[in-house]
């Protein structure tokens, strides 16, 4: 039997539960991670997201589990060695949504909760004048902290509140005009240990999916960023071509750039590369 192992937070499960399902029989072995435990201050304090998936890759590569499912947004650009990502299943809604408190009603002189400098530096621009505060902890943790009447609202994935059974939450879904999602949004990544869990692969990974991931991950590893930086990565597939959207943030935030390529599947990886030095070429021209 194959042994899944997961966060042990509820949307972790229920994304692992995706796969299982897909799989067959499994046994899922979940445990809390260092980034679960550390709720007081912001990763990029504390080690960053790779704190998510430590306690996981230490399980995956002592035989502890034979699979791993993370969200692709929480792994880091670089996966430790003879632990590859095998799978990348049929992505979900990669949009961000606005949830507002229960009542409906949006009180402005209240901070906009999100966790990431992307929708930071993002939220910043859409609505000017509105303080963008940190926010830490599951989703659930979240809600009832702006139900509280801490925050005025929140910026969450749209993919996550879906799974969770929680899009009735949702006030509004921001388009990627408006704010460009995050690398690996809405996409889960399944990993193993090289050269194992092959079937597994087969039967999980989507190639339009990975196309996209594999690019979105290029531009961000090419600029050199991870999970502090507020660059954002967003592909698509369409009639067969791949369409590469990303923003590019200068060190002071001052500079906000986008860009977009277009090429085929398999140059994923090159066309975030080449995106990732045009834009940076174009910031250094403009300043």
């Amino acid at each position: 039997m194959i042994k899944v192992g997961s966060r042990d937070s509820r949307l972790a499960v229920v994304q692992a539960e995706e796969v299982m399902h897909r799989l067959g029989e499994c046994e899922l072995v979940t445990m809390k991670t260092t980034g679960d435990k550390i709720l007081d201050r912001t990763l990029d304090k504390v080690g960053g997201k790779g704190l998510f998936v430590k306690e996981l890759d230490r399980a995956l590569a002592a035989g502890e589990v034979d699979l791993t499912v993370h969200s692709l947004k929480d792994v880091p650009m670089e996966q430790p060695d003879g632990l590859p990502l095998i799978a990348f299943p049929k992505r979900a809604d990669a949009r961000d949504a606005l949830v507002l408190p229960e009542n409906g009603n949006w009180d402005r002189e209240k901070p906009i909760g999100c966790s990431s400098a992307r929708r930071r530096v993002q939220l910043s621009r859409l609505f000017p004048g509105i303080e963008v505060k940190p926010v830490r902890g599951n989703v659930q943790t979240r809600l009832r902290r702006l139900d509280s009447g801490e925050y005025g609202a929140l910026v969450l994935a749209a993919a996550g509140l879906h799974r969770l059974g929680l899009e009735n939450r949702i006030s509004r879904y921001f388009s990627p005009e408006e704010m460009l999602p995050a690398a690996g949004q809405g996409i889960l990544a399944v990993q193993a240990r090289e050269g194992e869990c092959r079937a597994a692969a087969q039967l999980l990974d989507d190639a339009e999916t990975r196309a996209c991931a594999l690019a979105e991950r290029a531009f961000i590893r090419a600029l050199g960023g991870g999970c502090f930086s507020p660059a954002a990565a967003y592909a698509v597939m369409e009639n067969g071509v791949l369409r590469l959207r990303a923003l590019y943030v200068s060190a002071d935030e001052k500079t906000l750039l986008r860009g977009e390529i277009t090429g085929e599947p398999h140059e994923a990886e090159a066309l975030g590369e080449r995106l990732a030095a045009r834009l940076r070429r174009q910031a250094e021209e403009e300043t």
